[in-house]
């Protein structure tokens, strides 16, 4: 991963200056637009510097680090937000526990886990194509349910990479196999996360902002929760995988050329290495007894990793792809900085109302579709809480449920449209697979795509189930 640069088509001194002009000059364009009454002058600010940052990322224009590390300058240098406060998401709980997550992924390949795990996998599903990378849609999503998608996402990408290395597939030259397989995976295990409260801090989050909202009448269980959105959360794993297959079919069919060997008897530090995994599990499920952040088990788990000498943290920081890392935290920080700011409110009251007096599936999509929105701007607990206490008031209006508007924000949360939009994507991006613009060709239809079927999925299940 660390040669990926290098591997990329240099990109022009004429070609770079005339995407950055045109970046600027669109994020000018903004900040000369008339201020709407209801938007800050700090939010019509960050608008402007969020249009610059976009464009700059899409385009590539500069190393995606760096547009990232100028994105938190830039809401100091605008007075969006202090220094204190613009630096601070860079080291939050979220964007640690990626940092440590994806040290997980260093972890796995160093010690021989990864290529145990890959091996396995082919054993069960074979090495067709299209047989395979159905039930790695289908298993990506349902663990995602349950365990972290970020979790997920590490283990399987960092099992795969080896074997489109020992293909002679290499990062930054835009073979088409491992781009299919860097994309369904993330996308997969993001299309996952609603289907029980332990897949995401934003489903709980939507239920405490509902019980909130009801006065305390309206409550949903652990169990009523999984069989309201876990049969769900299935046929959004099929779907994922048929989208991709249609935009993104590989050539091959069979992973021609692949032979792991019999990893053996697991080695000593193998069998470390999975003892502190499996054991971080568990401090991760009882996370509501510890009242631990997840990051707290992650942070024990790489010492636990390191202590005993099956891996150095020197090889760790080596092997880390650190530049996908400071962008994830660039989005948290610009997610945080729409909160403070009001951009956030000031979309939201100016976009959901034109849903008024709509179809009610129209009314869904467009909710729906501005969660997502947000979702790939910010976290996408960040999204919930913002999106819920205006779609909730509305919904109440319109003589809408409450509590299917409160269980539909965490499932179209889960889909995004840019690599900054969740830690999965983030993960994925930093094998060097593929490009952001390659990746926005493939996420915007998937997620237009799979809110479709969520929506009419939720029309045609819950009133089955007496939901809605």
């Amino acid at each position: 991963m660390a040669d990926v640069e290098s591997l990329k088509e240099p990109a022009t001194t004429k070609s770079i200056i005339i995407k950055f002009v045109i970046s600027l000059a669109l994020g000018i364009l903004v900040m000369l637009l008339p201020r709407p009454e209801t938007l800050t002058p700090e939010g019509h600010r960050l608008l402007a510097l969020l249009t610059f940052v976009v464009f700059l990322w899409v385009s590539e224009a500069v190393p995606i680090g760096a547009t990232a590390l100028l994105a938190g300058a830039g809401l100091i240098f605008l007075n969006i937000q202090p220094a204190q406060a613009a630096w601070a998401p860079f080291a939050s709980p979220a964007v640690m526990f990626v940092l440590m997550i994806i040290m997980f992924g260093v972890v796995l390949n160093e010690v021989g886990l990864a290529n145990r795990i890959m091996y396995n996998l082919l054993k069960f599903a074979g090495t067709r194509i299209k047989r395979l990378s159905l039930i790695l849609a289908v298993g990506c999503t349902i663990t995602s349910s349950v365990f972290h998608d970020a979790t997920i996402t590490v283990i399987m990408v960092f099992a795969f990479v080896p074997v489109f290395m020992s293909m002679g597939l290499k990062p930054g030259q835009g073979h088409r196999l491992p781009m299919f397989f860097m994309l369904l995976i993330p996308l997969s295990a993001s299309a996952g996360g609603f289907g029980t409260l332990l897949g995401g801090g934003r489903n709980p989050l939507a239920l405490e902002v509902l019980n909130k909202f009801s006065g305390g009448t309206i409550s949903v269980g652990f169990l009523e929760y999984i069989f309201i959105q876990f049969p769900i959360c299935v046929v959004t794993a099929v779907a994922t995988w048929a989208v991709l297959w249609m935009l993104l079919r590989p050539e091959e069919k069979e992973l021609e050329g692949v032979e792991l060997a019999d990893p053996g008897p697991m080695k000593g530090a193998e069998i470390g290495v999975l003892v502190i995994f499996i054991f971080t599990f568990v401090l991760w499920f009882m996370g509501d007894l510890t009242g631990w952040h997840y990051s707290v088990p992650a942070a024990f788990a790489i010492l636990g990793f390191c202590g005993p000498g099956w891996i150095s943290f020197r090889t760790i920081c080596d092997k880390f792809p650190w530049e996908s890392w400071i962008v994830f935290g660039a989005g948290v920080s610009l997610g945080v900085a729409m909160l403070d700011s009001g951009a956030g409110r000031y979309l939201a009251e100016v976009c959901l109302p034109l849903l008024d007096g709509k179809p009610e599936f129209v009314v869904y999509y467009g909710m729906s579709f501005f969660g997502s929105f947000l979702s790939s701007l910010m976290s996408n607990s960040a999204a919930v809480a913002l999106m819920l206490p205006i779609t909730l008031p509305m919904a109440e209006l319109m003589e809408m449920s409450p509590k299917s508007v409160a269980m539909m924000a965490p499932m179209t949360t889960s889909f995004i449209m840019l690599v900054i939009g969740c830690p999965p994507t983030i993960i994925a991006y930093s094998t060097g697979y593929f490009s952001q613009v390659d990746f926005m060709k493939i996420a915007i239809p998937w997620c237009l795509v799979l809110l479709v079927v969520c929506v009419i999925s939720m029309l045609i299940y819950w009133p089955l189930i007496g939901f809605i």
